[in-house]
């Protein structure tokens, strides 16, 4: 397998996205950021451009984060997922943004080999790790949850989706923050912006290059480390830099870690020693599909994978302390000391 491997000096138990670095200093107008915040999707998110004359856009892209949550939401009661779980295997019109998400995340399900399932929503509920603080599920309860999930459940015909299993419940949590920060780059770059970061929840989508010409540089986080002291960072242009890792919901029982990317097959927490996966690819959606996809096939499976892939790179940290590179990474990633 063609991939690099660097030992850090600080163990590495996850990665986090921060941004650490944006642009120089300046006197100009367009070097002063305008920024706005909200929680969505359980997280919270930020969108920060480099010209006032932009600051109105900020609205749009919050109203747009509004819209694409009444769409995928898997707890919103009129949100078109909702619609389809609750139909008891009925077919349900939904709209086009649903279909062309769900066909992208059975996309990832099919290359994953069903490791990365987008019908897990009975299963993930089940957990529920945003409230979850250290109760495990009854094996009766997760077996039963269990049989519900199989993203060959989903038939889309045209502009309606059905469930062969009534039961199934789609969730969409893993594969949908990437898309919505696609489409509020789309939006942006259609208004006339060339410059700018999406960050929701740790996926980071820069909009377009810096104006004076440098690459963005993307901190990834010291492991759990409540400071926000980033660790490393990578340097990108008009990219997106995802992660997907144990460190964003979990609990702990008797020294056991219980995180919230779960096993479709065995319905608990995956054990891989892969504790952090990193994306940096053009759409920040397939970021969002890769890095859990890669986390289910393991590190040597997911990096031959991003190593087959176009303008891919990839990150993993495990649980040795190692940090493992693809192959293109090469100067892109700096190395911090602490």
């Amino acid at each position: 397998m063609k991939y690099l491997k660097h030992k850090t000096t600080a163990f590495c138990l996850a990665c986090i996205l921060l941004l650490f670095a944006l642009l120089s200093s300046g006197c100009s107008k367009r070097t002063e950021p305008i920024s706005k915040s909200g929680f969505y999707f359980n997280t919270i998110i930020k969108i920060t451009l480099y010209d006032s004359a932009y600051e109105s856009l900020l609205e749009d892209c919050f109203s747009l984060a509004d819209t694409y949550e009444g769409y995928f939401s898997a707890t919103l009661e009129d949100s078109d997922i909702s619609k389809i779980n609750q139909a008891k295997g009925a077919p349900v019109e939904v709209h086009e943004e649903t279909i062309e998400l769900l066909e992208k995340g059975l996309y990832y399900s099919k290359l994953s080999d069903g490791g990365f399932d987008i019908t897990i929503g009975a299963l993930s509920s089940l957990w529920n790790f945003s409230e979850n603080e250290g109760e495990i599920p009854k094996k009766a309860d997760i077996q039963q949850a269990l049989s519900t999930v199989d993203y060959h459940n989903i038939i889309i015909n045209k502009n309606t989706v059905a469930l062969k299993n009534p039961n199934t419940r789609i969730d969409l949590g893993a594969i949908a923050k990437g898309y919505i920060a696609d489409k509020m780059k789309e939006f942006l770059n259609e208004n006339g912006v060339t410059e700018g970061i999406i960050n929701l929840g740790g996926n980071v989508l820069c909009v377009g290059a810096k104006a004076n010409g440098d690459t963005y540089h993307i901190g990834i986080q010291k492991p759990f480390d409540e400071t926000g002291t980033p660790l490393l960072s990578v340097q990108v242009t008009d990219e997106t830099v995802v992660s997907s890792g144990v460190y964003e919901r979990y609990f702990k029982v008797q020294d056991m870690l219980y995180h919230h990317i779960l096993n479709p097959s065995t319905g608990y927490p995956y054990e891989n020693e892969i504790y952090g996966i990193t994306i940096i690819c053009k759409d920040s959606v397939d970021g969002d599909g890769l890095s859990t996809t890669c986390f289910a096939l393991g590190l040597e499976d997911g990096m031959a994978l991003i190593e087959g892939l176009p303008d891919t790179e990839a990150i993993f940290i495990t649980s040795d302390g190692e940090i493992h590179l693809s192959s293109g990474m090469g100067t892109d990633i700096l190395y911090q000391e602490y």
